[in-house]
């Protein structure tokens, strides 16, 4: 079969591994130890971060009390534009939770050089790097807006599945299954491309091209974590909906 990719090239990719992962056994289960590494680090930051910004709140906000400022305010405005003024409160910690979580993942992967600590299989990458937290943080966001339909409208939130006519029940029952579906693989898709492809310009190209695509790499990966919590608001918005209401 003839080679259509470039000799160089060709080994680039073949070292380019997908799918290699340090698991830890615990019991019968077997667990990704990689992930749950790199996603310490990120919680870690944000931890450090809070701790930094309220221990010694001031009138007048400066540096990180600043920044977190800044960020939950841009947080409360998402929430309020998708769920209103009367719902958007209570949903402000759990997007802004995925939005932060998604935020420091995404820049932590492009910034940080992970591939330096050696561990005894795979290696260490942003956790929204791995299709098991993208899938985790999507189906975490189906049990949040099932409970927001369910605590708005009970059982009557299922009679919304036949309206306007009883056709729509198997088309509105295969849309919740799309729904986390399309969250975690686009999420998940767009962080692997963007990683692979800076790692083989890297290898091809050690100087000057990568930087430009790695800065590029940062505004997307700011970008999916907006896209992300927009869409997760969007979804509980429309579960508390009432039928009706956007007429």
């Amino acid at each position: 079969m003839t080679n259509f990719f470039p000799l160089p090239i060709t080994n680039v990719l073949a070292e380019l591994e997908v799918g290699e992962h340090l698991y830890w056994h615990v019991g019968n289960f077997k667990i990704h130890g990689q992930v749950f590494l790199a996603s310490w680090v990120v919680m870690g930051a944000l931890i450090v971060a809070s701790i930094l910004a309220t221990r010694n709140v001031q009138r007048v906000p400066s540096g990180m009390q600043n920044f977190m400022e800044y960020a939950l305010e841009f947080i409360r405005d998402l929430a309020k534009t998708q769920l209103g003024e009367k719902e958007y409160r209570n949903w402000v910690p759990f997007i802004g939770t995925l939005f932060l979580f998604i935020f420091v993942s995404n820049w932590g992967g492009a910034l940080i050089p992970w591939k330096l600590v050696e561990l005894p299989s795979g290696e260490l990458a942003a956790p929204t790097n791995d299709i098991n937290t993208t899938i985790a943080l999507a189906l975490l966001t189906s049990l949040a807006y099932f409970y927001a339909g369910l605590s708005r409208k009970g059982l009557g939130y299922f009679a919304d599945y036949a309206q306007p006519t009883p056709i729509m029940v198997p088309f509105k029952i295969i849309e919740d299954f799309t729904k986390p579906l399309s969250l975690s693989f686009r999420l998940f898709g767009n962080i692997l491309a963007d990683e692979l492809v800076v790692a083989v310009l890297v290898f091809l190209v050690p100087l000057f091209i990568p930087v430009p695509l790695m800065l590029l790499g940062l505004f997307t990966s700011a970008i999916q974590a907006l896209i992300f919590a927009t869409l997760a608001a969007t979804y509980i918005g429309e579960a508390m909906e009432e039928h009706g209401e956007h007429e």
